[in-house]
């Protein structure tokens, strides 16, 4: 554990010596998935009335069932190029989240009793869960940004509810997870799911502010509320956030790509620390590319708390 929280602070630390040389742009930080409320790898299935707002899509997967009784407002993507780069920046996401320093390690506790929590990136060793409700307070900061690093599953009780309070325009919440979430039932939940395995909304639960993005297993529904933006919520305020997507992505100017260079090839041995496999990845054409390891179009592997890569195992070598 040490060593991982070591290896995470190098690595950041390493990249964060070069902010003085780069000009932050105004892309999401999760670029192509930000149009989606629901994405799936696998299957995406539904039971009963659903409502979503935003894209629905799924790649590599082409089963999606249930449709007929979905409300989408937005677009549907199925195995197509839309989706398949929707999931590789997901990924990209997702791998940068799980190399944050943590602020607090909250294993143990349970997210209902906590009070309010102000910015900062919140660590549970295994599993998390949710009983009544989480207050997450801003307070009016124009760059805050949530991360709760769970290392395997969240769960949330029945009429479990997060909120955001005291947002702006570039507030981001993200839930990044070893392996799954379940939101019970009438949860009402806001944030982005980036599970590594699958998300499972049981009867009346919703995301009103938010997406459900599963990397590498099934999103399942039945009779839910997604949205992106907060556009099917009465009560619920994204601040402008596009669902709480705020994250400012640094974009180096041309003359720090060489200085970012050096400091980022060293962090190729320290992967293999974090990680006991490695992922087969294509040539890295940008410091986002490099830094978070997008692998060629055919797979997608992520950096995980466990020792192998799970579904993509034949993705990764030793």
């Amino acid at each position: 554990m040490q060593i991982r929280s070591g290896v995470r602070t190098l690595v950041l630390g390493s990249f964060f010596l070069l902010t003085p040389h780069v000009a932050f742009g105004a892309s999401s930080f999760l670029a192509a998935a930000t149009n989606f409320a629901v994405l799936g790898n696998a299957a995406v299935t539904n039971v009963g009335a659903t409502s979503v707002t935003g894209d629905l899509g799924i790649w590599p997967g082409t089963s999606v069932t249930g449709l007929g009784t979905i409300v989408l407002t937005g677009a549907l993507h199925v195995n197509d190029a839309t989706a398949q780069q929707a999931q590789l920046d997901a990924t990209a996401a997702y791998n940068t989240l799980i190399l944050m320093p943590f602020t607090q390690d909250l294993t143990g506790q349970d997210l209902g009793t906590l009070g309010p929590l102000t910015p900062g990136v919140y660590q549970f060793d295994s599993s998390a869960q949710l009983t009544g409700s989480l207050v997450l307070d801003a307070q009016n900061n124009p760059n805050a940004l949530f991360v709760f690093q769970i290392g395997t599953a969240l769960t949330t009780a029945t009429a479990a509810s997060v909120q955001v309070i005291n947002g702006g325009a570039n507030t981001g919440v993200y839930w990044q997870l070893g392996s799954s979430a379940t939101l019970g039932t009438a949860t009402i939940f806001a944030g982005n799911i980036l599970a590594h395995d699958s998300i499972t909304l049981i009867t009346s639960a919703s995301i009103t502010c938010g997406r459900a993005i599963a990397l590498n297993a099934a999103v399942t529904l039945g009779t839910n509320v997604i949205s992106n933006d907060c556009g099917s919520s009465i009560t619920r305020n994204d601040f402008g956030s596009s669902g709480f997507s705020g994250f400012a992505v640094p974009t180096p100017e041309p003359g720090t790509y060489a200085l970012m260079g050096f400091a980022l090839a060293g962090l190729v041995g320290f992967r293999r620390v974090l990680n006991r496999k490695c992922c087969k990845c294509e040539t890295p054409s940008s410091w986002r590319a490099l830094l978070s390891r997008p692998v060629a179009a055919t797979c997608s592997c992520l950096w995980t708390r466990r020792s192998t890569c799970g579904a993509n195992a034949g993705c990764c070598s030793k």
